[in-house]
């Protein structure tokens, strides 16, 4: 299974989502910070399972319809920022969608994600994945349970894996840096976290007009 994740910056990457789409071929579609209402329905062969109402910057997934039959989505709330209650950028902050693999006959849970913003202290970004991660797997559980997107948790990883692991969970990151801002600054703020899943690789793809590269996520189940 190939799983796409791209913070489109404020929509504006939200143009090369076809070529994207086209070129790579992936089976889900995972996005964060789009304009929900300028989102097709279809790009390609994925067609839009849902998107986030209550954000300014959303939250959408699309999945392959030949491939996946959709049982259940789920917008989730998570503890809020200062920056999130002063701002309101985003309500939800985690799209998680149950699947039925029609080839297998497996389900599955795939998830978009973003973070607080890096105003925000890792202490309060680790709640939020912890807190993830947990209502996810409300969606059915002991299912093999993918989450992936903007985690903006650029520094001090190994405390992030650590508290990720204790959940039982694993992190994985990219094979290179997924942000840069004016060719100064760089990280790793794109990757997943799993469990139930095996992940073969995480391919960090090409710069386009957002300050994230998107990233290719591809895995099976254990």
């Amino acid at each position: 299974m190939k799983v796409i994740s791209y913070n489109l910056r404020k929509h504006r990457a939200a143009t090369e989502l076809v070529a994207l789409v086209g070129q790579h071929d992936p089976d889900i579609l995972c996005l964060q910070e789009c304009d929900v209402q300028g989102l097709p329905d279809r790009i390609g062969d994925l067609v839009l399972a849902d998107a986030t109402q209550g954000n300014r910057l959303g939250l959408a997934l699309y999945y392959r319809t030949n491939s996946f039959h959709l049982q259940k989505i789920r917008a989730i709330e998570l503890k809020k920022s200062l920056h999130d209650r002063m701002l309101k950028p985003a309500h939800e902050r985690v799209l998680g969608a149950r699947l039925l693999d029609i080839d297998n006959g497996r389900e599955l849970i795939v998830a978009s994600f973003h973070a607080a913003p890096l105003t925000a202290l890792n202490s309060l970004r680790r709640h939020q994945i912890r807190a993830a991660l947990s209502a996810l797997a409300e969606l059915g559980e002991g299912l093999p349970q993918l989450m992936v997107g903007d985690y903006n948790y650029p520094v001090f990883k190994e405390n992030l894996g650590q508290a990720v692991r204790n959940h039982g969970y694993a992190l994985t990151l990219s094979d290179d840096h997924t942000y840069t801002r004016y060719r100064v600054f760089r990280g790793h703020y794109d990757f997943a976290t799993s469990v139930g899943f095996e992940v073969d690789a995480i391919t960090t793809l090409p710069q386009g007009s957002s300050d994230h590269r998107p990233i290719l996520v591809t895995v099976h189940p254990d």
